[in-house]
């Protein structure tokens, strides 16, 4: 007998596996969203350290040049003084507000990285449970494929032998039809 079913389950199997193959490609996709938005969140400590050293930079600049004003100018030393002491009430401000933004934006990330990790986490779980559904549809329907092409099979071996029996019964009666002109 013929195997007339090893196209179709050839072509089962390979949709199956392209299947899998675009499952596994959709979590590997969510692992990386998920590996960028932890890389993201652990740079903000170095983002804030280095903007904190940025700003107290500009207030040593400040005082440098507050420090070389005093040394040149006589007599402003009060006035440097007060200048100095309001420069670093604004930067111990703009310090304290800085550390306090950083706090909120890492606070807001680490919540919208924590609800996206359980978002996908529910989706990738929705989508394992549809594809398995998915996946023994498809092979019930493989197996009712092969049946089919299998049963089609017997079919057509059963025509063939039927037109083979009705083959020799037309050579027989040929025969017998010669036969009896030659007698």
């Amino acid at each position: 007998m013929t195997d007339y079913t090893t196209p179709v389950t050839t072509a089962f199997e390979a949709q199956r596996a392209t299947i899998e193959q675009s499952q596994k490609a959709v979590e590997q996709g969510v692992k990386l969203q998920q590996r960028m938005n932890d890389a993201v969140l652990g740079s903000l400590e170095s983002q804030e350290s280095a903007q904190r050293r940025g700003v107290e930079l500009s207030q040593t600049a400040i005082h440098t040049y507050l420090d070389t004003l005093e040394t040149s100018v006589p007599g402003v030393e009060p006035a440097v003084e007060e200048i100095r002491s309001t420069v670093d009430e604004q930067f111990e401000f703009l310090l304290e507000n800085h550390a306090e933004a950083f706090d909120a934006v890492e606070e807001e990330l680490g919540e919208g990285v924590d609800a996206y990790d359980e978002m996908t986490a529910d989706s990738l779980s929705a989508l394992d449970d549809q594809l398995s559904m998915l996946i023994e549809a498809h092979e019930d329907l493989e197996t009712q494929s092969v049946e089919a092409v299998e049963g089609m099979a017997d079919q057509v071996e059963d025509l063939q032998e039927q037109v083979e029996e009705v083959s020799d019964q037309i050579q027989d009666v040929q025969e017998q039809a010669a036969e009896a002109v030659d007698a």
